[in-house]
């Protein structure tokens, strides 16, 4: 992250004339010059206006022409400044009066729950929420545009005369001013659509159809594309909890608001014709995730007129300085409020310094032409399983001209130019392409993708240092084929080993995708429940470079696979698969032998294990958001379920195959928010071997020798310490995003977050491959139930997470570790 936020924030930015025709800026303090943090402050006989922070400071900024400024806070005296120019900054305002009303007025403290006429709003706001707007009728449609924009914001004059820059000067030409922050940027992304929302209430179904699309930018960037979906990620105000970058704020209307906020009643006034209340809302508490701001509410029908606030700058996040969130909502008639523009900004930055660098994601929305009470057939709600049609990125300008809702300011409108511009430069090229290595792990040489970059070294016991190179194709992100390969050399055993597959999506629509490959290497099995197909797949347990304890129980494989799928429904994909793979010890003192003829050892053994399968899956995961319409496909985040459900069929006698059997496996992953205390994960591992097995084919408990953390591993395991041919496993793991570190003075300022978990797993291993085990692997199943638990404190430097965990059971074995401690690095926001 540190090496790809310079880059990106690499150009400077100066202050040039802007449209707006007024702007103020300032610091409001109390009469004993103390800074008064949420103050409202807003133009005179306007709804125009902002909360100062934290720290007391407030920017406003409005294309209108105002001559007088209102500063106000219940138990204050309401001040109002004359305006003599259109530019004001670092104005000190000093609001007295605080003392006559001392007892009742703690403006940085709590305010009282009791007699709160703000809080008795509040409540009729609760019990008309799910009745207000869209939800008054059975169906809906409207059209949207929704507008998306990255900007590199708050580089100094220092940095325009850098050799950082030399050769793109140009771009300082499209430099503007925010009219949030006050401060300078440079557009480097923008992303236009248009589209078409339908919904019904009655089926509680939703569907976006999108009509136009266009982008310029880096616009075949993953990773600026995964920003781009959160952006997106849809959020209502009356909902208990927003979701933003991977979090779950409070939404300052949620009925547990009155918990985590402070209300005030700070004002009253006509907007359009409507009498409505002003509130303030602020955080109770530091490091939370919350916002501060004010709303207006109708007295009536107590919907949302506006809204505007800002993410706390003690929340609890990473990489994000600020978020600012403006709604307008728009009266049909005497009792229909529309939401009609929202509007999103975020501060991208590497910490929240207020003269830290950046880059800004702008999101606005606008809604018209609503239309209400026309039923939809339920066929229409179906979602597209892999909807992309070329001819929605290559509409005209004279169509955007035409059919966008605002028109983009002269600097918007040149953003297109600057960028085709832009990316003929050399030294550009040379930046982009840094930034995008380190976010995919892939050097790009033509359409062809080097890497992945950080799995080129390697160590085990067996092959000592081992070296990885190897690559893919890539033509972009919508790619209908792909070939990848890869070679490696173990220094140790002094041999190569390869891979190489093929995927081709033979149906866009449907998502039928063939697929085969074939892989010789080394590998560490049994450090997955859930077994995949995944033909170029290796376990981190194979080359971890740090382990603790013996890393020489590894196996030769030769797997060949050829596999076909279909997503007939979003999110639901059937697969079926035929595979022939060889085993055999890689190391000697480790062995997968099985008797030949288990009822008479005297017949000897055999150590090599050649075996045909068959297979079928379910993999269904709602709620999944992915990039891409190609072969493949990113995540952009977890959260969402998983259930997977895989039958594989053993068949002896087909090339040789030595064994007939049935594998059933059963996976199920769910995320859930509980109630602003955090996430929890609960992971279900179910699965039963039918037929005689040999060690090669048997289900092994996963252990986790590294020092790092591993999902769906053991931490206090070691590889083969427990096996089954039947088995339950359970995890839970529940992150309180710092909720709990938060209330404790001396921990909340560094951001910590806290981790618990448990885990367990019951399993058997049947008579007849006990007695079919003839290697060096004494079996040993948890039938008395193996369990372990774990405590963990994460956001450590914002990039690290440490765990500690302890042995529960299967305490007096002579290998047992009853103590470890793992970490992990990784970017979270």
């Amino acid at each position: 992250m540190k090496d790809k936020i310079p880059a990106l924030i690499g150009l400077l930015l100066l202050a040039l004339p802007v449209m707006a025709q007024t702007k103020v800026s300032g610091v409001v303090y109390d009469d004993t010059n103390q800074t008064l943090p949420y103050a409202n402050v807003y133009f005179k006989g306007t709804s125009e206006g902002v909360i100062t922070d934290e720290n007391g400071k407030f920017y406003l900024e409005s294309a209108n022409s105002y001559t007088e400024l209102v500063v106000s806070f219940v138990g204050f005296t309401t001040k109002e400044i004359k305006l003599e120019k259109a530019i004001t900054y670092n104005l000190n305002i000093v609001l007295g009066g605080a003392k006559q009303l001392k007892e009742v007025v703690i403006y940085s403290g709590k305010t009282s729950k009791k007699n709160n006429p703000a809080i008795d709003i509040l409540r009729k706001i609760w019990e008309r929420r799910r009745k207000n707007g869209l939800r008054m009728f059975r169906q809906y449609r409207y059209d949207k545009y929704e507008k998306v924009e990255f900007d590199l914001n708050s580089v100094d004059s220092a940095m325009m005369n850098s050799k950082l820059f030399k050769g793109m000067e140009f771009i300082f030409k499209h430099v503007d001013t925010s009219n949030v922050t006050g401060k300078t940027y440079l557009p480097i992304f923008i992303n236009e659509a248009l589209s078409e929302v339908y919904g019904d209430n009655t089926t509680n179904s939703k569907k976006e159809v999108i009509k136009a699309n266009k982008n310029s930018g880096f616009n075949n960037n993953q990773q600026i594309i995964a920003f781009i979906k959160d952006l997106y990620a849809d959020y209502d105000i009356y909902d208990n909890y927003l979701k933003l970058f991977d979090k779950d704020f409070v939404s300052p209307l949620s009925r547990t608001g009155i918990n985590v906020y402070n209300y005030v009643l700070a004002d009253s006034t006509y907007i359009e014709n409507k009498w409505c209340y002003n509130i303030v809302f602020y955080p109770r508490r530091k490091n939370e995730l919350t916002f501060k701001g004010n709303f207006w509410v109708n007295d009536t029908t107590f919907a949302i007129k506006k809204i505007d606030m800002a993410v706390s700058k003690n929340a609890n996040i990473n990489w994000v300085k600020d978020i600012y969130i403006e709604q307008e909502f728009e009266v049909l008639n005497d009792s229909v409020f529309l939401l009609t523009r929202d509007h999103m900004m975020t501060d991208f930055a590497l910490n929240k310094k207020e003269e830290s660098k950046g880059v800004y994601g702008k999101r606005t929305t606008l809604a018209r032409n609503h239309q209400f009470n026309i039923e939809k057939p339920q066929d229409f709600y179906k979602q597209d399983v892999n909807y992309y049609d070329e001819t929605i990125n290559n509409k005209s300008d004279q169509f955007w001209e035409d059919n966008r809702f605002e028109t983009l300011n002269k600097d918007e409108k040149g953003i297109y130019q600057m960028l085709d511009t832009l990316k003929t430069v050399p030294r550009f090229q040379q930046y982009y392409t840094l930034i995008a290595t380190l976010g995919s792990g892939y050097y790009q040489i033509g359409n062809f993708d080097y890497g992945p970059l950080f799995s080129s070294v390697g160590y085990n016991d067996v092959e000592g240092l081992r070296l990885r190179t190897g690559g893919r194709t890539f033509f972009g992100q919508n790619d209908p084929w792909r070939i990848e390969g890869y070679t490696a050399y173990g220094f140790k055993d002094n041999r190569f080993k390869y891979g190489i597959s093929g995927k081709w999506m033979v149906d866009r629509k449907r998502r039928i995708i063939l697929a085969a490959g074939n892989r010789r290497d080394i590998e560490q099995i049994g450090v997955s429940l859930t077994a995949t197909n995944d033909v170029l797949g290796r376990s981190f347990a194979s080359s971890a470079i740090f382990a603790s304890g013996d890393n020489s129980k590894l196996t030769n494989i030769n797997f060949s696979t050829f596999s076909a799928e279909i997503e007939p429904l979003k999110h639901l994909v059937f697969r079926t698969s035929l595979s022939y793979r060889t085993l055999k010890s890689a190391f000697p003192t480790f062995s997968l032998d099985y008797y030949i003829d288990p009822n008479n050892p005297a017949a000897g053994t055999r150590g090599f294990v050649q075996q045909y399968e068959y297979g079928f899956l379910i993999d269904y995961t709602p709620f999944r958001r992915t990039i891409g319409y190609g072969v493949e496909r990113s995540d952009v985040d977890t959260n969402y379920a998983r259930l997977f459900l895989n039958f594989t069929q053993g068949i002896k006698g087909v090339f040789s195959s030595d064994f007939e059997y049935q594998k059933l496996q059963f996976f199920y992953r769910q995320p859930v928010l509980v109630g602003g205390f955090g996430r929890l994960f609960t992971t279900l591992e179910a699965g039963k071997i039918f037929g005689e097995v040999p060690l090669g084919l048997m289900g092994v408990v996963p252990g986790n020798q590294s020092y790092f953390i591993i999902d769906n591993t053991y931490n206090l395991m070691n590889y083969y310490e427990f096996v089954a041919d039947q088995y339950v496993s359970l995890h839970f793991e529940h992150n309180f995003n710092g909720r709990l570190f938060s209330r404790i003075p001396w921990l909340r300022d560094l951001n910590l977050r806290e981790i618990v978990g448990i885990k367990g797993v019951w399993g058997t291993v049947s008579d007849a491959n006990v007695k079919l085990n003839a290697s060096s692997i004494v079996y040993r199943a948890p039938e008395d139930i193996y369990w372990e638990y774990h405590a963990g404190i994460g956001n450590i430097f914002k990039v690290f997470r440490i765990d500690f965990a302890w042995r529960g059971s299967y305490l007096d074995l002579p290998d047992a570790n009853r103590f470890t401690v793992k970490g992990v690095f990784g970017f979270h926001f």
